[in-house]
């Protein structure tokens, strides 16, 4: 009996090894595949910002060129015309 039992837990410990390995490249897999999104989506959001920097600066541009004229001066209008 003690040969059998013997064999049955040297099944059941590489049994066991084997679910924990397959587990364990399981979560490798899922976690790399999280990694490579995160990244793909910090990377567009990297593009977008530069993207958003730039139209901002065309605007600036835009606003400089239309910005040479002297700006409006304020009027007197609010009843202290006397």
């Amino acid at each position: 009996m003690d040969a059998k039992d013997s064999g049955d837990g040297k099944q059941n410990t590489a049994d066991m090894t084997q679910f924990v390995q397959n587990l364990l490249t399981q979560m490798q897999t899922r976690f790399q595949t999280m990694s490579d999104s995160i990244v793909s989506k910090i990377d567009e959001m990297g593009e977008r910002i530069s993207e958003l920097e730039q139209s901002i600066n065309d605007l600036r541009a835009e606003m400089g060129a239309e910005g040479t004229q002297p700006p409006p001066s304020p009027s007197k209008k609010d009843g202290s015309a006397a």
